[in-house]
């Protein structure tokens, strides 16, 4: 547990107010259980604590049921303002980083003060106003991991208009099936970023996504590469180039921030709206109370601005801590990048993927004992299950100080259902708890509550960084058939977890790409962690199809390791390790060799696609291409499944 935790403070001070928590502020299931069942009495709390400013006083902290719940009714606030709200210093507010470059066009570090980037903000709030940008209008980043990302969002949430980005990973094409539907007024995009040692010219896809996008008024380019200007563009360094004074607007509680997209893996991607006032709240809580986040700390998360945890990171400044972002690959110039990273700034929180750690692990990474990472607290990691390996691996060779967060939350909510607690203990292979305002239960087919076997995640209770509604989405009836068709009036999520009779958590995969034999369900994970414990593969996906004759047919799918063969006895041993690691239920009808695993471009396995695609559902409606980090790697799944078709048996598939 770190010293005097954040958690401890706010729950001793709730139980003085009468909370009916423990008074030493140390029984993390009291405070949970009254985070979900006095919903508005914790929520206030939170808004209390960390002394948000609201301007008026709600006629009530909380109305209606999901999915049309609404907070703080009355009041007004600006998710700015909670940024700025302490005095203005010469410290460091945004560390801009990028990996080092072999093609010989290097780049500076660049640190933000509190004070540049306040008048960075205003001053591009102002150039929004002087454009004619108004509160609802949209503004959108086509950029990577910069600070110029930052600033543009908070400027455009500074004045009430609502922010997008994306990454410049996404095609063009990719990139205007989500921001067009938005019709944005201005567009900010960079000429390139940085990823395994040169920079990647983006020019000519800036160009093509201003021309997708005919409702852009103006649009500023970021020379991230020093490429050149592009037709169409001002500089950017003129849209921030004024002395203007930061003032951000009063707004409604729950006035648009930003819109994140879905994956995009069952077809148009789906703009999800989220609020001022929610996120703020939400992002407090989860930052200030379960990462201990505090000022002075310093705050990084692999990311892009694709992803939720983008906006999750950016969130760091709410605490005063300082944000770092990271232009280029995780693993370049060495697979340790980013231990060296957290090294050489002091970090103090530094979150990755599962992947990540799993490439390091196998390349033989020593992080503490080349890099001094004494400054590292913790480390997060989210996006899929972390398995129990990993959490040895971090202890022994980054460090035993190092807590680990795992969490597992959603683009939907921009935040955590379930992770970590500085008052709870770590559990290898386990998620510490449901987070705190969150009502989180297993559900069995019936609608029933389970512990110790695998149900269906819902939340029973509404949460403030719930979506406000899915962008032209008139009559709601596309979110409501997202979360609310199953069980009315309560959010399923979409995966099966495990609620142990300890409290811990376990995350067993997606619910609608969920294994299930003879009725007994499975999760992926079980499977992925012992085959891909095996040297010989580099990557597995396995897909349970319902076929139409009633029959259940559960492919396993690898992606071998260089030199790598799928004979006989590799099969047998893959086999093997699933019987030995999961259960003999969880062994594969088939196991076929494939030449790429598909993965959305924030890293997530195209399970659901792949599974409709097995089903004959054709690859144009399942997945939109643009989302896919290959593309042509769905073409061979197609092709085995026409293939097993026409034959009657198993297509022989061996490399």
């Amino acid at each position: 547990m770190p010293d005097n935790p954040k958690m401890i403070a706010f729950a001793r001070w709730c139980a003085e107010r009468g909370a009916p928590v423990a008074p030493d502020g140390s029984d993390y299931d009291a405070l949970w259980r009254w985070s979900v069942t006095q919903t508005a009495d914790f929520w206030t709390s939170v808004r209390d604590f960390f002394e948000v400013s609201l301007e008026g006083t709600p006629t009530t902290v909380l109305s209606g049921q999901m999915p049309h719940a609404r907070w703080f009714e009355g009041t007004r606030l600006n998710y700015v303002d909670q940024i700025f709200r302490r005095p203005l210093s010469d410290g460091p507010a945004v560390i801009d980083a990028a990996e080092s470059a072999a093609d010989g066009a290097g780049f500076e570090e660049r640190v933000l003060s509190w004070s540049e980037l306040a008048r960075q903000v205003g001053a591009f709030a102002a150039t929004l106003r002087e454009l004619g940008v108004t509160r609802g209008d949209r503004v959108v980043g086509y950029l990577p991991d910069i600070a110029e990302a930052i600033v543009a969002f908070l400027a455009s949430a500074s004045i009430g208009a609502v922010w997008s980005s994306c990454g410049q990973d996404y095609s063009p094409d990719a990139a205007a099936n989500r921001f067009g539907q938005l019709r944005p007024v201005v567009l900010v995009a960079a000429d390139g970023y940085r990823f395994g040692g040169r920079g990647r010219d983006r020019r000519e896809a800036v160009e093509v996504l201003l021309e997708r996008l005919p409702t852009v008024r103006a649009a500023f380019l970021v020379p991230r590469l020093g490429s050149g200007a592009v037709s169409g563009f001002r500089p950017w360094r003129q849209a921030v180039a004024a002395q203007a004074e930061l003032v951000p607007e009063r707004l409604p509680f729950e006035h648009p921030l930003w819109v994140l997209f879905s994956s995009g893996t069952t077809g148009r991607p789906k703009g999800i709206v989220h609020g001022h006032g929610g996120v703020l709240l939400e992002h407090l809580k989860s930052l200030g109370l379960h990462l201990d986040l505090r000022a002075g700390d310093r705050f990084a998360w692999y990311t892009t601005p694709s992803w939720m945890v983008w906006n999750y990171r950016v969130s760091g400044l709410l605490l005063g801590a300082t944000v770092v972002c990271y232009d280029g690959s995780a693993t370049y110039p060495s697979p340790d990048a980013l231990w060296a990273l957290a090294a050489r700034h002091h970090i103090t929180f530094l979150g990755a993927s599962p992947g990540f750690v799993a490439a390091c692990e196998a390349a033989g990474v020593q992080p503490a004992a080349r890099h001094d990472l004494r400054s590292l607290r913790a480390f997060g990691s989210s996006g899929s299950h972390l398995p129990a390996s990993a959490y040895e691996w971090i202890r022994t060779r980054v460090g035993e100080h190092v807590e680990v967060h795992s969490a597992s939350g959603g683009t939907d909510v921009v935040t955590a259902f379930a992770g970590g607690a500085p008052i709870l203990p770590v559990r290898p292979g386990e998620l510490s708890g449901p987070s705190l305002g969150v009502a989180l239960e297993a559900w069995d087919p019936a609608g029933r509550p389970v512990r110790g076997q695998t149900g269906e995640l819902v939340i029973t209770r509404p949460m403030p960084s719930m979506p406000l509604y899915f962008w032209d989405d008139a009559d709601g009836s596309r979110y409501h058939d997202a979360y609310f068709s199953a069980y009315p009036g309560v959010w399923r999520h979409g995966d099966w977890v495990t609620m142990t009779r300890r409290g811990t958590v376990i995350v067993n995969g997606r619910s609608d790409s969920t294994l299930n034999r003879q009725g007994v369900r499975m999760g992926s994970a079980e499977i992925y962690q012992a085959v891909e414990a095996l040297p010989e593969v580099a990557e597995a996906l396995v897909i349970g199809a319902e076929q139409p004759d009633g029959g259940y047919w559960m492919p396993l799918f690898v992606q071998l390791a260089e030199g790598a063969e799928l004979t006989d006895a590799l099969i047998e041993r893959i086999t093997s390790a699933i019987r030995d690691g999961a259960s003999p239920r969880h062994v594969p009808d088939d196991v076929v060799a494939v030449e790429a695993v598909p993965h959305t471009i924030t890293g997530k396995k195209l399970e659901v696609p792949v599974k409709r695609i097995l089903q004959g559902t054709e690859i144009e409606q399942v997945a939109d291409r643009g989302s896919i980090d290959n593309p042509s790697a769905l073409q061979r799944f197609a092709e085995y499944r026409a293939e097993r078709t026409r034959t009657g048996r198993v297509v022989e598939a061996r490399r």
